[in-house]
């Protein structure tokens, strides 16, 4: 995802957004574990996506 679709999101859709890519990373560190992921780069992935949800909501907070 790019951060300009980010930027179009209200701070609710952005809340549910980061609430659903930290679900995502908790279940790629549960497979992980349990020896089940087979792409890792998945979990990059998401650690990114995650930053950037957390940069957008953070910039719309200061304006």
């Amino acid at each position: 995802m790019k951060a300009s679709e980010l930027r179009d999101k209200d701070q609710a859709a952005l809340a549910k957004e980061l609430t659903e890519l930290l679900k995502a990373q908790f279940s790629l560190r549960m497979q992980i574990a349990t020896q089940q992921l087979s792409n890792t780069s998945q979990l990059k992935k998401v650690r990114r996506d995650i930053a950037r949800v957390k940069t957008v909501i953070n910039s719309k907070g200061a304006l």
